[in-house]
């Protein structure tokens, strides 16, 4: 019997990184504050243990003072190649998705692949990918400035 298709949304960018850069951007907690989260969104608590069953949580502020809270663990970790890990927003635990973000060399920077699927629906495909759009410009940026 075939599987039910869940909504899934997938997001490409070229970073002017190594993938040992970006993959540290990840996982490194410290970075991960300085660009996680989409416009108007700020970071403001990370807690990462990138090791397959590790824990991760990440509390973001927006502008207009609304709090979100999103944790999961790591299911896959292959240093400087590709992270799998379950997302769960506290708001709603029982819609646990999953994301997986990989790391090509491409000459002197790195193409990010980032996968989020097993969505609760296209509403939720809709939030994600407007989350994750403004989200990833904030990661070039962040390595425009880095660079």
């Amino acid at each position: 019997m075939d599987q039910p298709v869940t909504p899934s949304l997938t997001i490409k960018r070229r970073l002017n990184a190594s993938p040992a850069e970006v993959y540290e951007a990840w996982t490194d907690p410290e970075l991960l504050l300085r660009w996680f989260g989409p416009e108007n969104v700020v970071a403001q608590e990370a807690q990462v243990d990138p090791r397959v069953d590790g824990a991760y949580r990440v509390v973001m502020l927006e502008d207009n003072g609304e709090r979100h809270e999103v944790s999961g663990r790591y299911l896959e970790v292959v240093e400087n190649e590709k992270l799998v890990f379950s997302w769960s927003w506290i708001t709603t635990p029982e819609r646990v998705s999953r994301v997986t973000v990989t790391f090509k060399p491409d000459g002197g920077g790195t193409i990010l692949t980032l996968l989020h699927e097993k969505l609760f629906d296209d509403q939720a495909v809709r939030g994600h990918t407007h989350g994750w759009t403004g989200t990833m410009a904030k990661l070039e940026a962040y390595f425009a400035r880095a660079g």
